[in-house]
């Protein structure tokens, strides 16, 4: 099997890890552009006791590690004049990001972290509870949920009140998104994609984005209709059936990385 063919299945989701390490998109596929280059070179190889997904994001820090996280050493000032989310984000220490995002949105267990980091257990721990209080320390805000499972709508509005965040709405349909959206602005949308009446969770935001800059995180069973690899693509993705941390976690990058946050709005 091809290089190509062991990785590609999962490009689209270090290029999502690395938008999120990186706070740009333009910039995380920079550098995930490098590593492949450095992989079909010859120059970065593949480490053969690890799986394709650990090795290929164990590659892409060996890279991130002699550039990109270098340049994050320098002082605030030295980015003063940066938009808000790359002051937010250079406020969180490189490793301490790293570890939270493999682990908490990317699905890596300590262990496998602590591979592509070369860091041991109990570093990763630390790491990640140094972030997590970075990123809890984000305001609240307004929340519309847009999913047509009680159920599972239930299970996601705890996750987010727990978080300190208000649900303003539930909307089942496209329809009710909409009209939620016309009662209340919300600061973050969580939305699925198959709802009750047939209807499009991806038209829905699609029709919120047409008026209101907020962020989105989709949360779905069909991420193959969101990860196609062509622009524009989700940031956040979450696929079902889905783990608590890795919502919360979704959650906090989403708000965090937002160019524009969004404070908890006056009702």
């Amino acid at each position: 099997m091809s290089l190509l063919a062991r990785l590609a299945p999962h490009l689209p989701y270090v290029r999502r890890y690395a938008r999120a390490l990186t706070g740009d998109q333009t910039t995380g596929d920079h550098y995930v552009r490098v590593a492949l280059e450095a992989l079909a070179a010859g120059e970065r190889t593949l480490e053969a006791n690890l799986t394709p997904r650990v090795a290929l994001y164990h590659v892409f820090h060996a890279i991130w590690c002699t550039s990109g996280a270098q340049l994050e050493t320098q002082q605030d000032d030295d980015h003063a004049g940066s938009d808000d989310t790359t002051r937010r984000l250079m406020r969180i220490a490189p490793r301490s990001r790293q570890a939270f995002l493999l682990t908490a949105l990317e699905g890596f267990t300590p262990s496998e972290a602590a591979q592509i980091l070369g860091a041991d257990f109990t570093e990763i721990d630390q790491l990640i509870s140094e972030a997590q209080t970075e990123i809890d320390a984000e305001l609240a805000t307004d929340v519309l949920i847009i999913e047509d499972e009680p159920v599972i709508a239930a299970d996601i509005e705890a996750l987010v009140k727990e978080l300190g965040h208000t649900v303003v709405d539930i909307a089942a349909t496209r329809t009710e998104a909409v009209d939620a959206v016309n009662r209340k602005t919300p600061g973050l949308v969580l939305a699925d994609i198959q709802l009750a009446d047939g209807s499009s969770g991806i038209d829905a935001v699609k029709d919120i984005l047409a008026r209101f800059n907020v962020p989105v995180i989709f949360i779905t069973a069909f991420p193959e209709r969101l990860l196609t690899g062509e622009r524009p693509e989700p940031t956040f993705l979450i696929t079902k059936p889905f783990q608590p941390e890795t919502v919360k976690a979704a959650i906090g990058q989403a708000l965090f990385f937002h160019p524009r946050k969004t404070a908890k709005q006056a009702a």
